[in-house]
């Protein structure tokens, strides 16, 4: 029992408190440029553990519960922003006090802190350790596949698939296995000539590392090799720049495929799932472990710029409205939307928590206890 909470809740506190503190952090650094009063910077919430007040009068705390954390500025009834502490409001040095477009920067600064930091640790590995690359030539091909069907051979570098190009075997990759039993059209250069195949996905069912079920296209190929390619740090800068780019573009599409039905909700995972995948990774070393902290800090940043009250998006969207208007939405009105968003928050962390206790066969466990 021992093993197990070190194996997995330890690496998982650190990074998740490695990627709240980032985020923020971010919050609070603008907001002091900004000329707004921090009173509390907390690492989870709930009850104190143990802090300290700084010269500034903010007092600096780790909380009992774990999940998140938060930075109370003067002004603010509550940690989430939600409501105002009328007795500050009108002070000059209280955030509620401070322009609108103040308000928003010191708003959208905590998710572009966790972009930021990304871009530094992905930089920081593509700079020293280097950065995956698998040039997109054929290893083998699998008897009977579609590969072997359309006529791929090994040693073929695939250039290009529906005319779009092939830069890696990762590029490859995610063109099929989003291209199930659809035909595709791949240029191929065999030993200095070019060869126009086409070539269908079989529809496959995988399971990866952690447990998670996804529906693919499959050729049936192999990479020939992989290699590590280390930039200089401002090239590296640059790649990671891109590749949080991508980051973020392959999240959206595959949350737009389970909004449209195309892709399973069953993918959405919660703080057990992350508490799985942590502790997993972080037997694979440090490398591995800030590649996923990388990973997580991208898609906290992003869902909380998600536009629904609560999040930080929802305190954009609302600030937007305001700025547009020349006046804030009534009392009445923010009440109403913040409720209404943490009725979404909510409703989402506990459909990703079941999620979890169905990945992690809780739920089969105790089915079969009651049968």
């Amino acid at each position: 029992m021992l093993a197990t909470i070190i194996q997995y809740l330890i690496p998982f506190l650190l990074i998740l408190s490695v990627v709240v503190f980032v985020h923020e952090f971010g919050h609070y650094w603008v907001a002091r440029r900004n000329g707004v009063r921090i009173e509390t910077f907390s690492i989870g919430f709930g009850p104190e553990l143990f802090g300290r007040n700084d010269r500034h009068g903010t007092r600096w705390k780790f909380s009992a519960i774990p999940l998140g954390g938060y930075v109370k500025m003067l002004g603010d009834a509550d940690a989430a922003s939600a409501t105002v502490d009328l007795g500050h409001a009108k002070d000059p040095d209280s955030f509620p006090a401070k322009p609108v477009l103040q308000r928003m920067a010191i708003v959208v600064a905590g998710p572009l802190a966790n972009f930021l930091f990304a871009i530094v640790a992905l930089a920081l590995l593509f700079a020293t350790v280097g950065r995956p690359f698998t040039p997109p030539d054929v290893g083998a091909v699998q008897e009977g596949s579609p590969a072997a069907a359309a006529g791929l051979l090994p040693g073929d570098r695939i250039t290009a698939v529906d005319g779009a190009p092939i830069q890696s075997f990762e590029d490859l990759q995610a063109i099929v296995r989003d291209s199930a039993a659809r035909p595709l059209r791949f240029t191929i250069d065999r030993q200095g000539e070019t060869v126009e195949l086409t070539v269908t996905p079989a529809a496959s069912e995988i399971e990866d590392r952690f447990g998670n079920r996804h529906r693919v296209g499959l050729i049936g190929v192999s990479r020939a090799g992989i290699e590590y390619r280390r930039s200089n740090p401002v090239m590296a800068l640059f790649e990671a720049t891109a590749e949080t780019g991508r980051m973020i573009g392959g999240t959206l599409h595959a949350l737009g495929q389970m909004v449209i039905g195309s892709r399973g909700t069953q993918e959405l995972g919660g703080p057990l799932r992350i508490a799985q995948m942590s502790g997993q990774i972080a037997q694979d070393g440090f490398i591995p472990a800030l590649w996923f902290t990388a990973v997580l800090s991208i898609n906290l940043g992003l869902i909380n710029l998600f536009p629904i009250p609560m999040l930080d998006g929802g305190h954009l969207l609302l600030y937007g409205i305001e700025a547009v208007r020349g006046r804030p939405l009534t009392e009445r009105s923010q009440e109403i939307a913040f409720r209404f968003g943490l009725a979404m928050v909510l409703s989402l962390m506990v459909f990703a928590t079941w999620n979890d206790l169905v990945h992690l066969k809780v739920v089969e466990f105790f089915a079969n206890l009651i049968s």
